[in-house]
């Protein structure tokens, strides 16, 4: 009798966070989601549309990392470019407006590697932006992207299971 092999081939080898300036939620996902357990290595990073030069992560973000038992102190923003697209890269914005300018500028293969992650894991709104807010706005965003990225995770390793 033949053994049944199972296929080990993962879906996806890269997650990129993407955000207008890649200086507040971007990097407070990437935090959240490298402190997750995920059954394959994923490479996981934030991006901007708009990064003209590299900026550290707003204050207020790293405040609310920090006082979570994370921080992202040394990240500086990074601009997405095209090499970024491929196969093998799940593209998440935090809105339509950043999902729909990612897509316009870079006119990807796959648009379907491009989704916005409040409906990529089913949550019933959009990620309110504390961009210009309080550090109460900042707290509040990040629990919100807690929730998310527990549902992606937990997406991504089901995912994972039945490749």
């Amino acid at each position: 009798m033949r053994r049944q092999e199972v296929n080990t081939v993962k879906k996806y080898d890269r997650l990129i966070f993407v955000s207008t300036g890649d200086t507040s939620v971007g990097p407070m996902a990437e935090a959240i989601m490298q402190s997750k357990y995920l059954l394959d290595e994923l490479d996981v990073t934030s991006k901007g549309l708009v990064v003209l030069f590299p900026e550290p992560i707003n204050p207020k973000a790293e405040a609310v990392l920090v006082s979570n038992g994370l921080t992202m102190k040394h990240h500086m923003s990074d601009p997405l470019v095209r090499e970024d697209f491929d196969d093998r890269t799940l593209i998440l914005t935090f809105d339509d407006e950043v999902r729909d300018k990612t897509l316009e500028t870079f006119r990807p293969e796959r648009e379907d590697l491009v989704q916005v992650l409040f409906r990529f894991v089913d949550w019933p709104e959009s990620l309110p932006n504390p961009y210009g807010g309080t550090l109460a706005d900042y707290g509040q965003c990040f629990e919100i992207l807690q929730y998310m990225i527990k549902k992606l995770v937990i997406q991504l390793n089901e995912e994972e299971l039945l490749c």
